[in-house]
């Protein structure tokens, strides 16, 4: 496998609208964010200046929030923070894969789309594992695993910067926990990304302890902490 520069990934957002993700983009300037129904994550210059914050307001328009997941950037003093979570990201070590990947067919394991949006919707009201909104899943492959036909885990492809590949919406039903289906998920995207020459990478929220350790079961590492943040423009 190619060895990938990862400082693509100091700016993931940005260089994700920037690449593969340019046509699910809404530009003014500088200032950039997904298409509303896609995702909440907006990015400017990390030495962004007055006009910078000015294309970004004319992008999202007052009195809207302003996701800037981790861009280091300092907005305006009257600009409100709404939230502010500790997390890190890591990414997959070495070339190896996880247990849990590229060792036979995905058993169980389904590719979703458009036509299952309202139960991915429903999965993450129930578990809370960050934005989603009706078109996320066209940043990339969503899979799931059902039971008895009901979905109650799924995983997903979402940020796209040169090289990499991120997983995220890993999240399990409350009723079908502890089973491994998160394990398996994440293993069956990581075959794939590894497949397409990328290396896969991913953010967690500092207090989630648990998916911590799983990642790190899983071959992943602590790259960098990163703070989540969002303002609301005035």
């Amino acid at each position: 496998m190619v060895n990938r520069d990862a400082v693509a990934l100091d700016d993931p957002v940005g260089e994700s609208l920037r690449g593969r993700h340019a046509h699910l983009a809404r530009r003014i300037g500088a200032a950039a964010t997904y298409l509303s129904e896609v995702s909440t994550f907006a990015v400017v210059p990390a030495e962004a200046g007055p006009r910078e914050w000015a294309e970004l307001v004319g992008l999202l328009g007052p009195g809207e929030l302003a996701d800037m997941f981790s861009c280091p950037a300092t907005p305006p003093s009257d600009w409100a923070p709404v939230f502010s979570l500790e997390g890190r990201q890591m990414t997959l070590t070495g070339s190896g894969r996880p247990d849990h990947a590229g060792s036979g067919p995905d058993t169980g394991v389904v590719e979703l789309g458009a036509q299952d949006v309202p139960e991915m919707l429903d999965l993450v009201e129930r578990t809370r594992p960050g934005p989603f909104r009706p078109r996320t899943h066209e940043l990339g492959t969503y899979l799931g695993i059902r039971d008895n036909g009901t979905l109650v885990a799924m995983a997903g492809e979402r940020l796209r910067p040169p090289g990499w590949t991120e997983i995220s919406a890993v999240c399990t039903a409350p009723e079908a926990r502890g089973q491994g289906h998160a394990a398996r998920l994440v293993g069956a995207l990581v075959a794939r990304i590894l497949a397409r020459d990328e290396r896969p990478f991913l953010h967690v929220a500092e207090a989630n302890t648990g998916a911590i350790a799983l990642y790190e079961r899983l071959g992943f590492e602590t790259r960098r902490p990163v703070t989540f943040r969002g303002f609301r423009i005035p």
